[in-house]
């Protein structure tokens, strides 16, 4: 079977040649591969979803990838966290460090930047620098909240995605076009409402599936195919096998989200997001989730359960569980007091697995 001059130009450029298949889809040709070439990525957390993102990204071609993640790499992690093996626990690195030196081996002819931070309000504007688009490969609402609000304001278009038992969520965001996250949930749910993997678990194909249908709205935006990314909401069920699509342009058109409509953004401004600061002589840290909330104990004690050292104790006031080396006590507006750790990025992140956010 004859090939086409230009399939046969693709198969000759040392460039182009490894993404000869792609090349070949109808909506993306040599145009849009050497679009993706030309690409710059900020990809915001690099566990599940953000390891799948980064790997999916950089075999795809985009030119630029910029990796963030403030966490190391655990035994646990590795059952759906694909960038990851036991010689990167051995060598004791972080997940950006980790992911960057296996990616850089996948395709030595684009760029890699890791970065161990943790994404706050601070930082995030300089971590999107020069970026088309961010993905979310995050694990907990507050930061996504963040992420929004730094979107919003600059005009970049990102792509929500979220998992968590067998279900997954996704959702491309074009600022000023389709709905913010703020237009969907005006106001984030409070400490402890929402479950985490560290509690309900998680399957690593639903992973897959997530940044699968994430990277695909990724390539859309990449190579200026606006007209063809999804503008609805999607959720699906792996194990049932369910997939719903659900219509938020409404939530946009309504003209009162604070974020996109009413150019407030409280969580880039320090206002809406949890705050944490070093006990001094306690090897502890405080976490605390924004003023107002109020958690439930007896939920939060139900999905902790199973991963706690001892049965949690609480009363009206307070909950108080083990988890490894961490005593956590949990007061009832959401605070909590994480012994065992001086580190603000180690408490935030244990925070956010056993409390949510």
């Amino acid at each position: 079977m004859a090939i086409s001059r230009e399939a046969a130009g693709v198969e000759a450029d040392p460039v182009l040649a490894r993404y000869s298949r792609q090349i070949l889809y109808a909506q993306l040709r040599r145009e849009g591969q050497e679009s993706l070439l030309r690409s710059r990525v900020t990809l915001i957390g690099c566990g599940a979803l953000g390891s799948a993102l980064a790997n999916l990204l950089v075999r795809a071609g985009v030119g630029f990838t910029r990796v963030v993640d403030r966490d190391y790499i655990e035994l646990n992690n590795l059952q759906r966290q694909t960038l990851f093996d036991e010689q990167d626990i051995a060598d004791n690195l972080p997940k950006a460090e980790a992911a960057a030196r296996k990616l850089r081996r996948i395709n030595g002819g684009v760029t890699v930047e890791p970065v161990v931070a943790d994404v706050v309000a601070g930082n995030i504007e300089d971590l999107m620098q020069g970026a088309d688009l961010v993905l979310d490969g995050t694990d907990n609402l507050e930061t996504r909240f963040l992420i929004n609000d730094a979107c919003v304001k600059s005009q970049t278009p990102w792509v929500y995605g979220a998992c968590i038992g067998a279900e997954g969520m996704m959702m491309p965001i074009l600022p000023g076009r389709t709905p913010c996250l703020r237009c969907i949930w005006p106001e984030p749910p409070p400490a402890g409402a929402s479950e985490t993997c560290d509690t309900a678990g998680i399957l690593g194909p639903v992973v897959e599936m997530t940044a699968g249908w994430q990277a695909i709205e990724a390539i859309k935006i990449l190579t200026g195919q606006l007209d063809a990314v999804e503008r609805r909401l999607l959720r699906f069920d792996a194990w049932r096998g369910g997939v719903d699509w659900f219509d938020m342009q409404p939530a946009l058109q309504a003209g009162d989200c604070p974020c996109c409509a009413q150019r407030r953004f409280e969580f880039l401004a320090g206002k809406l997001g949890s705050r944490a600061a070093v006990l001094c002589g306690r090897d502890a840290v405080q976490v605390a989730p924004p003023p107002g909330g109020r958690v439930q104990f007896d939920q939060i004690a139900d999905r902790v359960r199973a991963v706690a050292a001892e049965p949690p104790a609480f009363n009206r006031f307070l909950m108080r569980f083990r988890v490894g080396n961490n005593e956590i006590t949990l007061f009832a507006d959401g605070r909590a007091i994480i012994k065992g750790t001086s580190s603000l990025d180690e408490a935030r992140t244990i925070y956010a697995k056993y409390i949510g956010a």
